[in-house]
């Protein structure tokens, strides 16, 4: 890798994490310094400076605008058309010294342009194409506060509402509100969030933002109906005519011409081009509508200012669509924009690229040819690609819609409608069916409907291992009413020649026919080892030996633009053996024992990557103990020769074992593991390297631990999987056969592996509550990284019913049975989907929602043809559904039915007995909930319901009518393509952190945000994790107010990208109310929790491990303002939940104790304050021990408690005896001080396990600012003394050894969440 510069100062510790031998550099700094010729290409992406430009506008004050060397004069414009004062013009031209700057060109190219210029706007002359530009802008305007995109799912809008709960911004209601710290705020959550509430509302999931009811600026504003201009007005300059209705229901009628914007005489039905009065010509459209109706120019300009006040994270586009699953009732507006683009279908027809349609795999493959040689080169590219693939899944996605509702053409339209094959933009799209039985021996249909997906896997894996010259094709999958849709970019002449021609390398029949390629075989090399692909040979139908390195229906076609693509890559990865019976094969004890193999419905279970490098990994664990094993043995037995070499380190060239003298041997073996395993690695290295060097015996160490794991060359340790063994038709050559016979152990082994170590080890890792899963996708996501598919789901559970820890595992289960049941109904509801015509949709979905939730007995669905009578019933029409029968089978579902199926389902899938017959027995069996339930099922098929209270329970009605089901939206599949230099930075300044260097880890990550940013663009999941840690550790390093405009720019975004009740963006609610609390923000702190509480009670319900947390926090924030009584509800249900799920004698349950206590102790109710506390102390005392300075604290507070209870004692016994008359000294009751509240919150959240009081990060902080002064002093004079040696930078100076420790007793904790 190239030399990466920080701001900072650590090139150097970061080439020691790269593990960069950095040659010295000539002129002895530790550091390129900026100017250096080696990196200065490099450092301009990452430290350019900024200047500052002067805008002349027509008809506002000039005004300065920073700008760096590299934007494009195209982005001044994309900032002056979002400004406030000159949001209304779209189209002008920027002039520097009367020259006008051309709009692609970097400002740094552009002669002149330098800090103090100025640069005046000039309006240019209208064409069509810029008049529907500015209507277009105009109308996005108008509809700026509107949420309906984002509720529609349309342009990658989405929903945020943080700032219906912050009031605003954040950063400057903080210094209003310093001073009052304790100024009466209302406490009381709503009756549904405190604890025990049994009632689960819907309607608050989406609670009404009061800047939503748009200020209305017009009635109607759309295209006329005399476009397009006859001739002759044409020339006179006509391009289009407009049509408003002001709000003061005035009727004009515009026209847009080359000059600007005019009212003209035509009426609805008369048609008179003429200019009406006022003649006014505007070049804005907003100016014209300003003139000529006064409440446009009062509600426009208060809009305007609404506009630019909201957080640019609210409305900045996110990268990937994100669908919401529930929307309020809205009415429908008059829309002309996306009426136009409705019916003009937009044939990704975008905006800014000439030549209309756009050549996908053009542009995917030639974004993947940009060079990569350097940082800056790499960020261009990753950003391209990125750009395209988002672009691309979009368009997909809206082609695979239409495609599905039939509004595209099929290019065999005679053929049966399941067979169809679409092209619409450029993109081609299939649907997942079994066509021409290419199926058949896999499992049919239902093979056809996974192998897309496992396509997918296989595209995603070979984009990141990225060989150059080895191409993919752009694929996305979707699933939208019942039907799955794959949608590829196209092979540049692949539609005009047969298929048996273009395939030069693979399998069309499935292993009968087999060609192979050299050029392939080289390219697929080179993944191999990434992928761990044995490069093997096979026997095609003439019995020739082909050699291939992928599995056999993986096919190689050279486009006609020469490159080599690959496609098929349906089983990159080696079969899963536990759901493919082999006649004759035995499985291993474990599997065997776990009732494997069982057959599965199709012959496309493959093991997951993760599963494939766990394997890997835990095979090369037990090379290097064999090996070490051996080397100790032969050690032992070799006594004899005393030659011991050195502190052990053996010369490279020959390794013989060390020896060491007798009565060593014992000693040996205890650190032997330690050294042994180095030493192998070594030896191993050699052997590997260079053949005659090594001794013969190590030699055979060697081989013999490569014998034992299954690696496939005799000198090193290397894994491979032959992803063809037991692959129906493919057959191998004699030759082969003990290859074979080893790769089949080697799949044992996986199959094996998966079930002995990865299900215990997945849930070890839930009950330690090292994961935290909240819901069904985080659980599967949890599942997915130990590479455990999800059909497996059903083993997780039994082994989780069978754990002796059941019960801290409640959660897990109740997730998973919940995950079971929302994923046997998603199988049903697709098969019923498909036989379910478009006018039936709304009825068919909301009748089987009932069937799946509702308490109702016999819901009966309402058939479509209830609205309208025709006057004939039309013989069967021709254009029905692909796959369809009868349209109204859907219509005789029945919830007993329904939930028979499920019960089936989840036996046959998931090997899993459900014992319920209805969905009332299935919540009071498994404690699930159906509000829970409708959510995941909703996510899982992209249906939307309406935002209202549904009575599930209700036994008289149905609880879903037709009404209640808004829309239904596709499922989607794609790759996302990464970061990986900001990723590595990432990871670094992680490392950084748990070493307890804040500082440089803190600069690390900032530079990771500006790498994300420039890739991603500024809205993505990872810049969301770099925005969460970043504003950790400003809040450890005490600077709240940069915690909290980090904080809050992670909740938005998680809000955005992930969805507004992802689990998520539930840890980032809370994370934002502690530093809001830290900030004195103690309602907003509040609000922010209920808000985090609400979401976590409908995705889950109370009784997870993570409301304990939740629940303390609440208690803390309503212990400092006095509220004693509902603190203390929701500290004891902490209590409670903490004591359920981590045992009664854990530290989390005496901390619970203590914070219980603490209450009490306000309230002066010693005897339960001490009851808790002593608690509290004997688990201090029998987990740490007597001396733990907990146990003391806890020893001390008990003291203090028993002297103020003692102390009110006596007091009441004075009362007694002398009545009123009593003197009795003031008794002290004090509010907890703030401080003593936060040091507590800062526990719960594990922030910092060492107490810092605000004095100990005053310095701290100054610590931090003076090392910092340091460096930059020790950095200018070795500027200064120039020749100096280079030498690794010491740890710093010496003060750092007694400083850090202060922060970073504990660091890792800083990092959980």
């Amino acid at each position: 890798p190239s030399v990466m510069l920080l701001n900072g100062d650590c090139s150097e510790s970061l080439k020691k994490e790269e593990g960069v031998a950095e040659p010295p550099r000539e002129n002895g700094l530790d550091e390129a310094e900026p100017g250096d010729e080696a990196t200065g290409q490099e450092v301009i992406v990452i430290q350019d400076t900024g200047f500052s430009v002067k805008i002349l506008a027509p008809g506002i004050e000039p005004f300065s605008l920073q700008v760096s060397p590299q934007e494009m004069v195209q982005e001044i414009h994309q900032v002056l058309m979002d400004r406030e004062d000159t949001c209304h013009r779209t189209c002008f031209s920027l002039h520097l010294d009367g020259n006008m700057l051309d709009h692609f060109s970097e400002l740094r190219s552009v002669e002149g342009l330098q800090e103090g210029s100025v640069l005046r706007v000039v309006e240019e002359p209208y064409t069509v194409r810029e008049a529907r530009i500015h209507v277009r802008h105009v109308r996005d305007l108008l509809k700026s506060l509107d949420p309906s995109d984002a509720f529609n799912g349309v342009d990658c809008n989405s929903l945020s509402f943080l700032s219906v709960f912050t009031d605003g911004d954040l950063g400057d209601s903080g210094k209003r509100k310093k001073g009052l710290e304790m100024d009466p705020i209302d406490c009381t959550p709503p009756e549904y969030i405190l604890p025990g509430s049994r009632e689960r509302p819907l309607c608050p999931l989406q609670p009404q933002n009061h800047d939503w009811k748009p200020l209305q600026c017009l009635k109607v504003l759309t295209m006329s109906g005399w476009n397009p201009p006859p001739g002759n007005r044409k020339m006179h300059g006509d391009l289009m005519y407009l049509f408003v209705i002001t709000a003061e229901d005035r009727q004009v009628s515009i026209t847009a011409s080359t000059r600007g914007f005019y009212l003209n005489q035509s009426t609805a039905y008369h048609f008179n081009p003429k200019p009406a009065s006022p003649r006014f010509l505007s070049h804005s459209l907003v100016e014209l509508l300003n003139q000529i109706s006064p409440t446009f120019k009062k509600n426009f300009a208060v809009l305007q200012k609404k506009r630019v006040q909201r957080h640019p994270f609210e409305r900045i586009a996110t990268p990937f669509q994100v669908y919401s699953w529930t929307a309020p009732q809205a009415e429908h507006a008059m829309d002309c924009v996306r009426a136009e683009d409705a019916y003009t279908s937009r044939l990704g027809y975008e905006e800014h690229i000439p030549g209309q349609t756009r050549d996908w795999n053009e542009e995917l493959q030639t974004t993947r040819e940009l060079p990569r040689k350097n940082l800056p080169e790499r960020l261009l590219r990753e950003r391209a690609i990125f750009k395209v693939h988002s672009d691309f899944a979009a368009a997909a996605t809206r082609g695979a819609v239409a495609v599905v509702d039939g509004n595209v053409m099929a290019i065999n339209p005679s053929e049966e409608t399941r067979m169809q094959m679409f092209i619409w933009n450029n993109i081609f799209f299939s649907l997942g069916f079994d066509v021409r039985d290419h199926y058949k021996d896999f499992g049919g249909d239902v093979a056809a409907y996974v192998a897309p997906a496992n396509d997918l896997n296989g595209v995603r894996t070979y984009n990141a291992v990225d060989v150059e010259g080895l191409y993919t094709l752009g694929t996305v999958v979707v699933d939208y009413r019942g039907y799955r849709v794959t949608a590829q970019s196209i092979i540049p002449g692949i539609l005009e020649r047969d298929q048996e021609q273009s395939v030069i390398y693979g399998s069309i029949d499935f292993g009968k026919t087999v060609v192979s390629h050299p050029r392939y075989l080289e390219l697929l090399e080179r993944t191999s080892r990434p992928l761990k692909i044995l490069r093997h040979r096979v026997l095609n139908d003439r019995e020739e030996e082909v050699e291939l390195c992928s599995s056999v229906e993986c096919k190689g076609i050279i486009g006609n633009d020469g490159r080599h693509y690959i496609l098929d890559l349906l089983r990159t990865f080696p079969p899963d053996l536990n759901f493919l019976p082999v006649a004759g094969e035995v499985l291993p004890e474990e599997c065997v024992r776990a009732g494997f193999p069982r057959a599965h419905r199709h012959k496309l279970c493959c093991l997951r990557q993760e599963l494939v490098d766990a394997f890997v990994e835990h095979r090369y664990l037990l090379f290097m103990k064999l090996a070490a094993l051996q080397l100790m043995q032969q050690k032992a037995s070799k006594m004899e020769t005393p030659t011991s070499l050195e502190n052990g380190s053996l010369p490279s060239l020959e390794p013989k074992p060390e020896v060491s003298p007798g009565p060593e041997v014992g000693s040996e073996e205890e650190s032997g593991s330690a050294s042994g395993l180095a030493k192998v690695k070594e030896l191993a290295e050699t052997i590997a390297s260079d053949d005659g060097a090594a001794d013969p015996r190590s030699r055979e160490v060697i081989r013999n631990a490569c014998k034992a794991v299954g690696s496939i060359s005799s000198t090193a340790f290397d894994i491979r999987f032959n992803p063809d063994i037991f692959s129906p038709g493919v057959r191998f050559p004699e030759s082969c056969q003990e290859e074979v016979r080893d790769q089949k152990q080697l799949l044992k082994d996986a199959a094996a592996f998966l079930l002995s170590c990865q299900i215990p080890g997945l849930v070890k890792d839930c009950t330690d509550h090292a994961v935290l899963p909240m819901d069904g996708a985080t659980l599967a996501e949890v599942m997915r990284q130990r590479g455990i598919n999800m059909r497996y789901l059903g083993k997780v559970l039994d082994l989780v019913l069978r754990s002796p820890a059941r019960d801290q595992l409640d959660h897990i289960y109740k997730i998973g049975i919940g995950e079971l049941i929302t994923r046997s109904a998603k199988h049903i509801f697709k098969t019923y989907l498909q036989g379910v015509e478009l006018s039936g949709l709304s009825a068919a979905i909301s009748h089987f929602l009932n069937c799946f939730l509702s308490s109702y007995p016999n819901p009966v669905a309402h058939l479509p043809a209830d609205e309208l009578v025709s006057k004939k019933r039309n013989k069967r029409r021709k254009n029905r559904p692909p796959g369809a029968a009868d349209h109204t089978a859907w219509a005789v579902m029945t919830p007993q039915e329904l939930w028979k199926n499920i019960c089936q389902e989840a036996k046959n899938y998931f090997d899993f007995n459900l014992e319920c017959e209805t969905v009332d027995q299935a919540v009071e069996t498994y404690g699930l909930q159906k509000i829970t339930l409708l959510r995941e099922i909703s996510l899982k098929t992209g249906v939307q319901i309406l935002l209202k209270e549904y009575s599930f329970d209700s036994r008289h009605k149905p609880a879903f009518t037709e009404e209640d089901v808004l829309n239904i939206f596709p499922v989607v599949k794609h790759v996302s393509p990464k970061a990986s230099d900001a990723f590595h930075f990432f990871q670094s300044g992680q490392a950084k952190v748990q070493q307890g260097f804040l500082k440089e880890g803190c600069e690390l990550i900032n530079e990771a945000l500006n790498l994300f940013n420039n890739v991603y663009g500024a809205m993505h999941v990872e810049i969301c994790a770099c925005l969460r840690l970043l504003a950790r550790l400003h809040y450890i390093m005490g600077d709240y107010a940069e915690a909290l405009s980090n904080q809050q720019k992670a909740v938005l975004m998680s809000e955005r990208v992930m969805g507004i009740e992802h689990p998520n963006t539930i840890q980032e609610y809370m994370h934002l109310a502690l530093y809001c609390f830290a900030s004195s923000q103690l309602s907003t702190a509040l609000s922010l929790l209920y808000r985090a509480r609400y979401l976590m009670l409908l995705v889950f319900g109370e009784d997870h491990p993570e409301m304990a947390l939740l629940d303390n926090n609440i208690g803390l924030v309503l212990h400092g303002v006095m509220e004693y009584d509902l603190s203390l509800r929701f500290l004891e249900n902490a209590l409670a939940v903490s004591t359920k799920y981590h045992g009664p004698k854990s530290l989390k349950v005496a901390l619970s104790h203590h914070l219980v206590a603490r209450v009490y102790e306000s309230k002066a109710e010693f005897r339960s304050a001490l009851q808790h506390e002593k608690e509290g102390y004997t688990i201090y005392k029998t987990q740490l021990g007597e001396d733990h300075e907990k146990t003391k604290e806890s020893s001390e507070y008990l003291k203090c408690l028993t002297q103020q209870a003692v102390a009110l004692q006596r007091t009441m016994n004075e009362i007694y005896r002398n009545g009123s008359s009593a003197n009795i000294p003031p008794l002290k009751f004090t509010a907890p001080s703030m401080a003593s509240v936060l040091e507590q919150l800062n526990v719960i959240n594990g922030i910092l396990f060492i107490p810092l009081s605000q004095k100990d990060l005053e310095n701290l902080k100054a610590e931090v600012a003076r090392r910092h002064q340091l460096q930059e002093a020790s950095r200018n004079r070795d500027k200064a003394e120039e020749p100096m040696a280079t030498e690794p930078e010491p740890v710093g100076p010496p003060e750092e050894a007694s400083s850090q420790p202060r922060v970073a007793k504990d660091p890792s904790p800083s990092l959980q969440g």
